[in-house]
């Protein structure tokens, strides 16, 4: 098949929407079907085509800049000539070209699939609620126009905005919030009782195996002491993503266990496109310096050390810009457990698997004590990565998208 994917933020920007669309694209790739990443020229080292892993990727011209949206001026026409050359679309939401893109893979009798990946939700700037109503209506539209919309669980889909009004009525039950610390896996999802647009497909996850040597070496790199707590952040330094609410958690944990480090793992500072936070937070990170420490952007090989390094990983995102949190799953493959919110999506991990504690939403004295109580009973929230593994397959993944592809392809 030749398959083309649409989204506004690709390589190398490293987000969870642009590292979901890399792990699949690569995997179709290998595969064997020919796929192309249609997304924007947003940097200007960038070339405007190239070929990364087997997958080619088109960049279209960006005008101008806002936050973080892009403007780009000849994208009908670029989106126009790859659509037409390919068999199957996969829209990527949230983005402002999504109505275009679906109309246009409309009128190239194509049929459009989209992947919801995020309610969108701006930070607080005078601006965000303009942009997050602009943005919904036409995700809508797109949404109205298109064959299939793949969502991450029922859970979220349930409880969001958009994907909420293509979804049947449901059953009973469900992928609501369940114990931690649960043994198994989860009650079933969600189901729909009608028809639906949304079909739910397990993100894709992979993670290589821990080494020694990378973990010793990034145990040097930070200067952890022997018997030293390691509480993992692995996210980009964006408002939504907690990391204000963590920090603010710090003396509450060190009441209880006064020997810990916080490791924040991705992007910070001017290397997050249309974020302030990092500034805004420069006073609250200068007064736990000592605790705090910044890695930057890590190699996927280091991903998995830092994981295991980490006696416990937090998800400590705010609101439905987060829907899952692949990290959650990563770290259970490297064998350490998460404290993530209670966030329709991102409870589902912890939810399916026992393997942490979910904690509530914007409350930094409730994600202390959810760190605390793993990090004082570790054993209970282990499994077998085996058990992992299976529960989150890339292959199951990749089979899915493989069978909604040429069941959708023209």
């Amino acid at each position: 098949m030749r398959i083309l994917f649409i989204l506004t933020y690709y390589r190398p920007h490293v987000s969870g929407l642009t590292i979901y669309v890399e792990r699949l694209a690569k995997a179709l790739a290998q595969r064997g079907h020919a796929v192309t990443v249609l997304t924007a020229h947003y940097a200007r080292h960038l070339p405007y085509e190239e070929m990364l892993d087997g997958v080619r990727v088109v960049r279209a011209p960006v005008a101008f800049r806002f936050n973080k949206g892009v403007f780009m001026l000849s994208f009908p026409a670029v989106a126009w000539r790859e659509i037409r050359s390919h068999d199957v679309v996969s829209i990527h939401l949230p983005q402002v070209e999504a109505a275009v893109a679906t109309l246009l893979t409309r009128l190239a009798g194509r049929k459009p699939l989209l992947t919801y990946h995020c309610d969108l939700q701006m930070p607080p700037v005078w601006y965000g609620k303009i942009v997050d109503r602009l943005t919904f209506w036409d995700n809508l539209v797109a949404g109205k126009l298109a064959d299939t919309i793949v969502a991450y669980t029922y859970d979220f889909a349930s409880h969001s905005p958009f994907l909420s009004r293509f979804l049947g009525n449901t059953s009973a039950g469900g992928q609501g919030r369940r114990g931690a610390g649960a043994q198994g896996i989860s009650p079933a999802p969600l189901l729909p009782r009608s028809p639906t647009k949304v079909r739910v497909i397990l993100p894709p996850v992979v993670i290589p195996d821990p080494t020694p040597e990378g973990m010793r070496a990034l145990r040097e790199r930070v200067g952890l002491r022997e018997g030293q707590k390691a509480i993992g952040f692995a996210a980009r330094f964006a408002y939504e993503k907690g990391a204000d609410y963590l920090i603010n958690a710090l003396p509450y944990i060190l009441h209880e266990l006064p020997n810990v480090r916080i490791l924040f793992a991705g992007p910070y500072g001017k290397d997050v496109i249309g974020e302030t936070i990092w500034d805004d937070l420069q006073p609250l990170i200068k007064r736990y310096e000592p605790s705090l420490t910044f890695l930057g952007t890590l190699s996927q090989a280091q991903m998995a050390d830092f994981y295991a390094v980490c006696d416990v990983v937090t998800v400590a995102s705010i609101n439905n810009t987060e829907s899952f949190g692949l990290v959650q799953v990563e770290a259970f493959m490297c064998g350490t457990s998460v404290v993530a919110t209670d966030l329709p999506g991102v409870r589902q991990p912890v939810t399916m698997t026992g393997m942490g504690e979910i904690v509530p939403i914007a409350d930094a004295v409730g994600l202390a004590g959810g760190i605390v109580k793993v990090l004082q009973n570790p054993v209970k929230y282990v499994k077998p990565r085996g058990e992992i593994t299976r529960m989150f397959e890339l292959a199951r993944t990749v089979d899915e998208y493989e069978k909604l592809f040429e069941e959708k392809r023209s």
